[in-house]
């Protein structure tokens, strides 16, 4: 499938694990992440609770913003989902972009 298919992702989650500031061979700073989401959804009418953790990457110019954001914190990260390798079936996160947010909700972060 190739063309304007959409792949978006946003959500509001904590960073709870991330590496420092790595460069590719071609030299485009990437730092790698584990991002998670705790929240109430409604689905079917429903209240349900959702949590998931989803490895991440913030590349090129976002990677410095992205490694100096306080562990922790709440952000609402924007970005889209791919392949953690061409042979891979595991998914990874792309932040594309994130903002410091102020939560209404307590995010538990399992600890």
């Amino acid at each position: 499938m190739t063309g304007n298919s959409l792949n978006q992702l946003q959500f509001v989650g904590l960073i709870t694990e991330r590496e420092v500031i790595r460069f590719t061979p071609a030299g485009l700073p990437i730092v790698n992440a584990v991002l998670q989401h705790n929240s109430q959804q409604v689905e079917a009418g429903v209240a349900r609770m959702t949590e998931f953790e989803i490895a991440a990457v913030a590349a090129g110019e976002i990677s410095g913003r992205f490694s100096q954001a306080q562990l922790g914190g709440a952000y609402e990260f924007t970005g889209f989902l791919a392949k953690k390798s061409r042979n891979s079936k595991s998914l990874v996160f792309h932040i594309i972009d994130f903002r410091a947010v102020q939560t209404t909700q307590h995010l538990d972060t399992g600890a």
